[in-house]
């Protein structure tokens, strides 16, 4: 039996790859998605995200940092702000 740092239990998963959403759990190790699908292991931390949308992978690319281009010599795109 695996072991991870992180396991979402029972979320609705959009994985972004334009398959269908499913019902399943996200395990995380070392910062990364290690797992994803019907997760036996165990964790040190668990979350139960049952009625909920999980999106792995998602990032947010819309903005509102239109003053930017008045103050900044560069435009740096959104997922660089963290």
């Amino acid at each position: 039996m695996d072991t991870y740092d992180l396991v979402i239990r029972g979320g609705t998963i959009v994985d972004g790859t334009g398959a269908a959403a499913y019902v399943g759990d996200i395990a995380v190790r070392g910062g990364m998605i290690a797992a994803m699908g019907a997760i036996d292991g165990t964790a040190e931390r668990e979350i139960d995200a049952t009625g909920l949308t999980v999106t792995p992978g998602f990032i947010d690319l819309h903005t509102h940092y239109d003053g930017q281009a008045i103050w900044s010599s560069r435009l740096n795109p959104r997922p660089r702000t963290g």
